[in-house]
């Protein structure tokens, strides 16, 4: 039941060019960068990774972007990723775009062993109806659109059918974890990490606390060890883009009691 491993290098070390992945974070909140950097020093590429966004140029999946070894991205929005844009728009990376609770619900469902759900979102639009770009030509064309999906009526309202989503091997960050991989995250960092756990068939969670069983209270684990095959423990020193220290200017001096008098 012990699912420890030594480094981060040790724990991804069978992931291989070609590879897909289901990476946890929120925009700059609880990326598991120190997976992330010890895959991109392993060399892959040819990747297919889902995530709710690409990180930033120089941080998070913007570092295996940015050196071209990531093939397709599954992604709610391009956010502050300059080089996520001009790859798309280039032709050189094939992007799925997809609303952003419809990609969290691909994510659980897969976990959960469900093909397919019917949802609202995106009925109407080129989600449903198909002809969304995923990859253009150098010259600007469309060189791969989306295909329109089912679409069923009931009880009068109309939803589209969505493919759920599970992968080679997920990638998280945790709070906290035991060595059966239990779980629990923190605020924000809860919001993707848990579900791109669950789809992962292979997940590896990075934590800054490793716990022995029993240490973690079971109404405070947020995903239980059977989604977890494999933890790290990376400290609490770790660096997180999403944290900015913040300091109060102190209160001004008041005047002395003789000067009040007067």
């Amino acid at each position: 039941m012990d699912k420890t491993y030594g480094s981060p290098q040790e724990a991804v070390a069978d992931i291989g060019d070609g590879a897909s992945l289901a990476v946890g974070g929120f925009g700059l909140c609880g990326n598991p960068m120190q997976l992330i950097s010890a895959l991109h020093d392993k060399g892959v590429s040819g990747l297919s990774v889902v995530s709710n966004n690409c990180g930033v140029d120089d941080w998070g999946l913007g570092i295996l972007l940015a050196d071209k070894r990531i093939a397709k991205m599954t992604s709610s929005y391009v956010g502050e990723n300059k080089e996520f844009a001009r790859q798309f728009l280039t032709g050189e990376l094939e992007v799925e775009l997809t609303p952003q609770g419809t990609l969290a619900e691909k994510l659980r469902a897969g976990g959960c062993g469900i093909a397919a759900f019917y949802t609202l979102a995106g009925v109407g639009t080129q989600v449903a109806e198909g002809g969304l770009p995923q990859k253009y030509n150098a010259d600007g064309s469309v060189a791969k659109a989306s295909e329109a999906k089912e679409t069923r009526e009931i009880n009068g309202t109309t939803y589209v059918l969505e493919d759920s989503i599970t992968t080679d091997f997920g990638l998280v960050h945790a709070l906290k974890g035991d060595t059966h991989g239990n779980l629990v995250f923190d605020r924000s960092a809860r919001n993707f990490n848990p579900l791109a756990a669950m789809a992962g068939r292979v997940t590896i969670a990075q934590v800054e606390e490793l716990v022995q069983p029993g240490e973690l209270d079971p109404d405070s684990i947020h995903l239980p060890g059977v989604y977890v095959q494999r933890v790290v423990a990376v400290g609490k020193d770790i660096e997180k883009r999403i944290e900015k220290l913040t300091v109060q200017k102190p209160s001004p001096t008041p005047p002395p009691q003789s000067q009040k008098e007067a």
